[in-house]
Formats: structure tokens, sequence, C-alpha cells
């Protein structure tokens, strides 16, 4: 049995994450789990799958969650801030920790469970984004496996399989296109409504306006330059509507190696949590018959800018991408909040990045240093335009 620690088990991830190991009780355990401030959630999961440990945002939720395990009579301990996140990562008897929160704040409870000898399932993109090569380059030092969950890096990972890195001429990184690459809308009079349509998946506010604006994608680039160790000018984005073909990888003799499958994450999270081995997985069977047409078109990087940005800013390394990624969430909350119009977020995005003196360094502090300095300006810079 392998027991399971989950960080942000109420997001998307985490709730497919649980669906799944509760068909599969004899293989998992639950040890640990941490959410935000959905505490009736948590409630449920601490209920369904007894963890020795939790963790919310806030001491307040906190306080409540305890007094409600005591008149339950469980023995779950409970936690809160950056410290309960680092207890959850951290539980001695854990396996492995997937760290599926949104955002920075992963990163802190991804290096400690990384140097507490925890193999990892990753669904954290902003962490990766922000300090990719130092989590890697920890995870090497301590002999741990970091394993991809989003669905494109699972779909890369599997195509590469044992193959040497030089053998790769290019990775083909696909994406849906999100609601909007056929669209003639004017981007400034999109709504939050409409940028929340995504075509193909259900996922959390925050990744389905990254998708809708294709900032995900660049972050996914970035993701998969540090996790499979390959220059960003050997990534290269297809729009694939179908969202069948989750990623391909090209060799330097020709051959192109795909992974497909109907868009489910049931399948990325049980490859990374099984592997190496491939375990009976209840999600439709693909019927390319019935798909019948698999379409694939080039990026317009003119009219997505965010992703312009985002490959300009790998490029450039260091703390940039790190900067661009907290300017982009800011910027995406005050999208949300219906407070600047969609069209602003990569301008916002590109008037932080330009004001930034990026700094080179493997030490931990200074990447979070520029996450803060970079949330800061982006509400500077906000203010300014509202």
């Amino acid at each position: 049995m392998k027991n399971i620690s989950i960080l942000g088990s109420t997001g998307s991830i985490g709730v497919q994450t649980l669906e799944f190991i509760a068909k599969a009780k004899k293989e998992f355990k639950v040890c640990g789990l941490s959410a935000g401030s959905n505490i009736e959630l948590l409630k449920e999961q601490i209920s369904k799958f007894k963890p020795l440990t939790v963790s919310l945002d806030s001491e307040k939720n906190a306080e409540l969650l305890k007094k409600w395990c005591i008149s339950k009579k469980y023995k779950t301990k409970v936690y809160f801030g950056k410290e309960g996140l680092n207890r959850v990562a951290t539980i001695k008897s854990v396996d492995m920790v997937l760290s599926s929160v949104v955002g920075a704040i992963g990163l802190e409870p991804l290096l400690c469970a990384i140097k507490a000898k925890k193999n990892i399932a990753i669904a954290n993109k902003e962490a990766l984004v922000m300090a990719g090569s130092l989590i890697m380059q920890t995870a090497k030092e301590n002999g741990v496996s970091v394993l991809p969950v989003d669905s494109e890096h699972s779909a890369i990972f599997q195509c590469i399989g044992k193959e040497n890195k030089k053998s790769i001429k290019r990775i083909l990184l696909t994406a849906s296109g999100g609601p909007f690459y056929k669209s003639t809308k004017d981007f400034k009079d999109i709504t939050v409504k409409d940028a929340l349509a995504h075509p193909t998946w259900k996922m959390g506010k925050k990744i389905t306006i990254d998708s809708a604006t294709l900032m995900n994608k660049g972050l996914e680039a970035i993701e998969a330059s540090v996790l499979f160790d390959i220059p960003i000018d050997k990534i290269d984005i297809l729009i694939h509507p179908q969202s069948v073909v989750h990623s391909m990888v090209e060799f330097n003799d020709g051959c192109v190696m795909a992974q497909l499958s109907n868009p489910d994450m049931t399948l990325p999270i049980q490859y990374a949590l099984s592997y190496p081995n491939r375990k009976n997985c209840y999600i439709k069977r693909l019927d390319l018959a019935e798909v019948s047409k698999l379409e694939f078109f080039n990026p317009n990087f003119k009219k997505f800018k965010c992703l312009q940005i985002a490959y300009n800013c790998a490029k450039i390394g260091g703390t940039m991408p790190a900067v661009m990624s907290a300017v982009n969430e800011v910027a995406v909350k005050y999208f949300l909040a219906q407070k600047i119009g969609f069209d602003m977020i990569p301008k916002i995005i590109e008037t932080v990045v330009k004001q930034h003196k990026v700094i080179k360094s493997k030490n931990i502090s200074k990447y979070i240093e520029s996450d803060l300095w970079a949330r800061q300006q982006a509400e500077i810079v906000i203010k300014n335009l509202i």
C-alpha cells in the first residue's frame, strides 16, 4: 500500500485524485490533506479517508475544524498556513506527495517534501515555473522522483519512456485552444462568463482563465522544459481542439510518438500515483472512429500575447518566469473580480516584467522575493489602471 498526502485536496485535481483513491482503497491510503478555505468539503474528505494530518489556510478555520474533529472523535491533527502545508507534505509515513495547490504557495511545501525524501506527483505548475531548476536539482540530490500529473506532461513522459534525451528533436505540446482560438470577438469585450466556458476541460477558475489567454500553455511549455531538461526553443505548441492527442515527441530520426486518450484527468492522475505500473482505469475508452477527425493548428502569438510573453520570459530565465507567473496570478484575480478587462491581463504582465531586474540564483529566497515584488508591482499597475 502506498501512503499519500494531497496538497490542495479540495481543488479539481485533489477531488479527482480522491475519487480515484476511493476506488483503489487496497492500494492507497490517504495520510494528509490540505485545503484553502473549503472547510465543508474537507470535513467530507476527513470523514471518508480519516487522514492523520490536515491543514487549512487560516487559524480561524483550523480552530473550527479542530472542534468538529473532536465532536466526531476523529484523531486527525489540524494545522494552518505555511506550517500546516509543510506538515502535511512531510508526514513520516507518507511515500508520495501530490502537489495540486494553485500558485506560488506550493513551492515551499514541495521543497520540504522533496528534502523529506517523498516522491512527488506534481500538478502545481506555478512552483515549477517559479523555481523549476531548483526543484529538479533538489529532487536529484535527494533521490526523489518528480512525476507529472498534467495530461500534457504525463503524455510527454510516457512518449519519452527510456529514450535518451539527446535523441529528442522537439516536444509538441498540444492545447485545446480554449474558447477563443477561433473567436473574432474583441478581447476587451470578453466577460468572465465567456472566459470560464472551456470547451473541453472542467477545471478551477484560475487555470480556466489561463487556458483562455493561453498563458496556461506558456506555463506548461516552461514546465516541460524544466521537467524534461529540454530547451524552450525545442518545445512547440499545437492547437488541437479535440483534446485527444495529449502531446507528442519528435525524435531525431523523424519518428513522432503520441499519447492519445479521451480527455479525462483520471488517467494521468492514476499513472503518476501507480507508476511504474499500469492499472485498469475506469475512463471511457478511446474510439477513433467515433472521434472521426483530429485537427491541429499553429497558435496565433499576436492574438494570444500571454503565450509570447511566457516564451520570452523562459528564454531570459532566472527569476523572470517567477515574476511573470506571479503577475499573471494577480491579474487573473482582478479579472475574475470583474475589475479589469480580459485584454488587460497581458498588458499588466508585460508592464511589470519590463521593470524586473533578473536575478540568477540557486537560493530559494531570491525567487520568493521576486514573487512578492512582482505581486506588489502588479497591484500598483492595476490600481493606476482602475
